[in-house]
């Protein structure tokens, strides 16, 4: 089919995520995608600066992902997970909890990145329940955003995904995100709720809160946060869907953080956005309250597709990719570049905050729109005709390039940011 006939069925058949279709442009048909670019039916090329929303950091069709999963579709496409096992699985825990936080012991497996936060909360309120204690209180950050799943939902503070759904949420308290300069008050806050309510869990984004246009958080106050939960026996969650696998310059943005997390959820780049995947992962101390004569007393959750073995290949082949000079030369280079570029680009009056974490870079610009307005497509579509890929946060241009990224390509990003803010205007 040509792009014209794809648009038309599109429109005719499709509802697509996180779209007002009475107002929202008609979608672009993208024919191919290779290494950091996708191509249209015309042959123009994009530089996809955000991984396609943070999945392929190894740049598009990959050919050792490429290669293991047509190796592994030629052996055992799927089976059943309940009940059954296979090597790639094998292959891929061992690959992950070797670079996994060294307290982290067992790994769930379900499809994508908000069920795995469904699976860790589900997590929590069971091992409470399982060792004879009613706790029914989530703690949350203010602006997080885990997923669309109900429990995800409930966690997550951004009101224009849960508007109708509210009176359907788990208890959810909410608290600032820690800084240097607001622990201590972040730490009283806590202290109330703590008193005043049964806390099953605290569940968080590490380093960086990635809908809420890439806000940053504090290490080491987060650490002395985690502390806290670890001495009222609250379970700590950390959701590393999105800055998981060497976005925030480490494996794990937990690792940058003293205290580790109890529970651990993971997708997105998981498998290089090759398959859909998602592990929660564990440490012994939460497992063993399932594990138990008591049949009740597991964890009754699945998925038909759990443990998919051309899932678990490509995972346990973009963990290799992660572990190779390459890719972390890669990390290291943009980490590095962004820094720089930060320093720069905030010198400029029309840049009201600049934050960068690893590879992650945002910029705040000066412009008077909403964050969910259709004067974003004014944005993407700026720099969709000069053959870049990115979606903004209302006013928030911000970049998560593949780890595959050259120089040449980096600057051409810079080049055009510094071009938006220094010429863009909206339009009315």
């Amino acid at each position: 089919m040509n792009r014209e006939e794809i648009t038309a069925i599109d429109q005719k058949n499709i509802w697509h995520p996180l779209t007002q279709h009475k107002t929202a442009q008609a979608p672009i048909a993208i024919d191919r995608a290779e290494g950091n670019y996708l191509y249209d039916f015309e042959g123009n090329r994009y530089f996809d600066a955000i991984s396609s929303w943070y999945t392929c950091s190894y740049g598009h069709r990959n050919t050792k992902l490429t290669t293991a999963v047509k190796n592994q579709l030629d052996r055992l496409h799927h089976v059943v997970f309940a009940g059954m096992t296979h090597e790639p699985a094998a292959i891929l825990s061992q690959k992950l909890l070797d670079i996994l936080p060294i307290n982290q012991f067992k790994l769930f497996f379900s499809e994508n990145g908000s069920t795995s936060v469904e699976i860790g909360l589900k997590m929590a309120f069971q091992y409470h329940f399982n060792r004879g204690e009613k706790r029914n209180v989530v703690i949350a950050l203010e602006n997080g955003f885990h997923g669309d799943t109900f429990g995800a939902m409930s966690a997550s503070g951004l009101s224009v995904y849960n508007g109708a759904f509210q009176d359907f949420f788990i208890e959810v308290e909410r608290i600032p995100a820690p800084t240097a300069s607001n622990i201590d008050e972040v730490l009283q806050k806590v202290e109330a709720i703590i008193q005043q309510n049964e806390v099953a869990s605290f569940i968080y984004e590490p380093l960086v809160q990635g809908a809420a246009a890439m806000q940053l958080n504090d290490a080491a106050a987060m650490g002395r946060l985690l502390s806290r939960f670890r001495e009222s026996g609250i379970i700590t969650i950390a959701d590393e869907v999105m800055t998981g696998f060497g976005k925030t310059g480490t494996n794990f943005a937990s690792d940058q953080i003293a205290e580790k997390p109890d529970i651990i959820c993971l997708s997105k780049a998981l498998t290089g956005g090759i398959m859909p995947m998602a592990i929660t992962s564990c440490t012994e101390e939460i497992y063993q309250a399932f594990y138990d004569d008591d049949l009740a007393k597991g964890l009754f959750h699945g998925h038909t597709y759990s443990g998919n073995p051309l899932g678990c290949a490509a995972a346990a082949a973009a963990i290799d990719l992660l572990n190779s000079e390459t890719i972390q030369d890669g990390i290291r280079m943009t980490t590095e570049r962004n820094a720089v570029f930060a320093k720069s680009i905030i010198q400029h009056d029309r840049v009201a905050q600049v934050r960068h974490q690893g590879v992650i870079l945002a910029i705040d610009v000066e412009l008077e729109m909403s964050r969910y307005g259709n004067q974003r497509d004014q944005i993407f579509n700026w720099f969709w005709e000069r053959s870049v890929f990115l979606r903004p946060l209302g006013n928030t241009i911000y970049i998560v390039p593949p780890f595959t990224t050259t120089s040449t390509e980096l600057n051409r990003v810079y080049e055009l940011l510094e071009e938006f803010v220094t010429t863009f205007e909206l339009q009315n």
